[in-house]
């Protein structure tokens, strides 16, 4: 007789859900401008961290409390209020695990980061997009029409990615108050570009969680570090949900440098304001929109021209990020002026090198 075994199934809610596809490294790229890191890299702080560590150092598990406690400090909150995290999808992941189950809700303003709507399909729960306003505006009166009692999660990147575009603290403030049984992520990713933060009303605000990371104006990427603020005894919920160490050796040991170099951080980000500036102002000289970017990046719609444009970047080694939910737009990641001057130059010489118009004959 044969015996037939089962087939082994995931869960249901596992079975369509997206792959994150991240632009592959590839070796013909010499200048990547297309993940929003910095091209500047880290704090040399961190970098003489880093070259310090031993062997012993690297053998032992690495405590994140420690850093915890001295992030806390930084950003002016109790180090019961902060959870380090592997990267800031860490954070984001966890929050998804903890309030949505299937029969909830969870509202994300699209465009948006794609692991907000793929870690909430891994729950089971239902996501609701609620398409931003004209000119990509902070859709506040959309977003309180779809609040509900099936309503467990609602998230806003402020700045936004990959617009730009921020959302006023009155308008958070909305949002927080008319979902009080619901939690409401600020991913504040771009902090640092942008300036205005939520951070003061943790501890005060119930249902506020704020994500951070050191990915960015911190330019390290590559290790892995993101924070997670948000009221104690929910943190403390988090807490028991993450892997023992789920944070490496390398950021726990460098985070307190990396937090120390506030020169380092102001200078990189005052070159990218300035930057940024730059590329807009020669972008629409150009003829070509631009909106008005508070992050390390900046979106230019360039309309039916987008395809060559970016196959002539390609051509010359720089990676952009193509954008297929914006019609016609690329986001481009700020690098340093002369970087940011090689991407002007190719893309005028692309402009240059159109097919004249045809004449249409009578």
């Amino acid at each position: 007789m044969r015996v037939v075994t089962p087939m082994l199934k995931v869960r249901k809610c596992l079975e369509h859900v997206r792959e994150y596809r991240s632009p592959a490294p590839d070796a013909t790229f010499d200048l990547r401008l297309d993940l929003n890191e910095s091209t500047t890299g880290c704090s040399p702080r961190v970098l003489a961290k880093i070259r310090s560590l031993d062997a012993k150092t690297l053998a032992l598990y690495s405590p994140r409390e420690p850093a915890e406690d001295n992030t806390a400090e930084f950003l002016g909150i109790k180090p019961s209020e902060t959870l380090l995290t592997n990267g800031a999808d860490e954070g984001i992941d966890l929050l998804c695990r903890a309030y949505l189950e299937p029969e909830n809700e969870i509202i994300i303003v699209v465009p948006a980061f794609n692991m907000y709507e793929i870690f909430a399909d891994c729950t089971g729960a239902t996501v609701v997009r609620v398409p931003a306003g004209p000119d990509f505006a902070f859709p506040v009166q959309k977003i309180l029409a779809a609040i509900n009692p099936r309503t467990r999660l609602i998230v806003i990147t402020n700045p936004n990615n990959p617009t730009g575009l921020v959302a006023e603290r009155e308008d958070i403030c909305k949002v927080l108050q008319a979902a009080p049984e619901a939690a409401v992520l600020v991913d504040e990713a771009y902090f640092e570009f942008y300036g205005q933060t939520m951070m003061d009303q943790i501890g005060k605000t119930p249902n506020l969680f704020i994500a951070r990371t050191f990915s960015k104006a911190y330019g390290l990427a590559g290790i892995r570090l993101g924070i997670l603020a948000g009221p104690a005894e929910h943190i403390a919920v988090m807490r028991r949900m993450t892997s023992p160490f789920n944070v490496n050796v390398f950021a726990v040991e460098c985070l307190a440098e990396a937090l120390a170099d506030g020169q380092f951080v102001a200078g990189y980000v005052k070159q990218v304001r300035a930057t940024r500036a730059w590329l807009q102002r020669e972008l629409e000289l150009l003829g070509f929109h631009c909106w008005p970017s508070q992050a390390n990046f900046v979106l230019a719609n360039f309309g039916e021209l987008r395809p060559a444009i970016l196959a002539a970047m390609t051509a010359q080694g720089i990676a952009l990020r193509d954008r297929p939910d914006c019609p016609g737009c690329v986001r481009i990641s700020i690098g340093t002026q002369p970087e940011m001057e090689r991407v002007l130059a190719v893309l005028k010489q692309a402009l240059a090198e159109r097919p004249a118009p045809q004449q249409v004959t009578r």
